[in-house]
């Protein structure tokens, strides 16, 4: 079930921040009524579309910031591997040099919350507890306003990776709703002309564009 519209999951878990320390409760309780957030999930550490999304958001982290919004990464793995990882220079296929949290969902809890998590738990035949499917996250990609609510999430597959400029552009429509009052059509981009949500609103723009 879509999360959109729905207070995002709680939790408290362990994490890494600024890159190289180690927090026992991290929570995304702190932004509440201060910033929006991007919360990600991602498959594994040490594996190879990862990489190149987790260092593509540390590429932009300047624009999410500039307009007020938290980036926060998290996978199945523990904070130790996070920290390994983070530890590891690009060239030998790490993320060092990242320094939004990550955070470790080692339970799958977390991914099981947010939908997310690729598989489920069944028995088999003798009534033993397995998991059926890949025990890690999807890339599962949500946007959380300011007060804790679910405003857009995205779920790819684990083989296909995200574009991080569309992320941005979503934060702006956001941004753009909540300080104009307007709707944002189809391709809309900061800076293009959006429209009111009603029947002339909409013929308006149609008839211009």
């Amino acid at each position: 079930m879509s999360l959109v519209g729905k207070k995002a999951p709680l939790f408290s878990a362990p994490a890494v921040i600024n890159g190289e320390e180690i927090v026992d409760n991290f929570s995304l309780e702190q932004f509440l009524g201060k910033k929006e957030v991007i919360f990600f999930f991602y498959p594994k550490d040490f594996t190879f579309v990862c990489p190149t999304e987790i260092l593509a958001f540390q590429e932009k982290l300047a624009e999410f910031e500039k307009r007020n919004v938290a980036v926060v990464a998290i996978s199945c793995d523990t904070e130790e591997t996070h920290l390994a990882w983070l530890s590891t220079a690009k060239d030998q296929g790490g993320i060092e040099g990242v320094t939004y949290p990550i955070v470790a969902d080692t339970s799958k809890t977390i991914a099981n919350n947010f939908g997310v998590l690729a598989g489920d738990w069944n028995y088999d035949e003798s009534n033993n507890l397995i998991f059926e499917g890949t025990p890690v996250a999807y890339r599962g990609t949500f946007l959380i306003d300011k007060e804790g609510v679910v405003r857009h999430e995205t779920i790819n597959d684990l083989p296909l990776g995200r574009n991080i400029d569309e992320m941005i552009r979503l934060v702006d429509a956001l941004h753009h709703v909540e300080k104009h009052g307007e709707v944002c059509p189809a391709n809309w981009e900061e800076g293009k002309d959006a429209m009111k949500a009603t029947k002339e609103g909409v013929a308006d723009y149609l008839s211009t564009h």
